[in-house]
């Protein structure tokens, strides 16, 4: 995947468990669980909007682009 979640390294600095953001914003611990493990194929804008609220951050600092791996895909793709 070349979009990247970096939800684990947020909660990190902000000594935040998953469990409790799950709990500050309304979301399911499994699709956090989902979302942080890099396995979401689609995330809300309004569960966006609300982790970044919570986690007083920017999408940027969410999710990231890898374009190194996006290349490996259309590789693999090409062959």
């Amino acid at each position: 995947m070349s979009i990247r979640v970096t939800l684990d390294r947020v909660l990190l600095d902000r000594r935040m468990s998953l469990t409790e953001l799950s709990e500050r914003v309304g979301v399911t611990l499994a699709n956090l669980s989902i979302l942080k493990t890099g396995k979401a194929k689609a995330v809300r804008f309004s569960t966006l909007e609300a982790l970044c609220r919570e986690l007083e951050c920017q999408p940027g600092d969410l999710l990231t682009f890898d374009e190194e791996d996006t290349a490996d895909h259309e590789q693999v793709a090409a062959e």
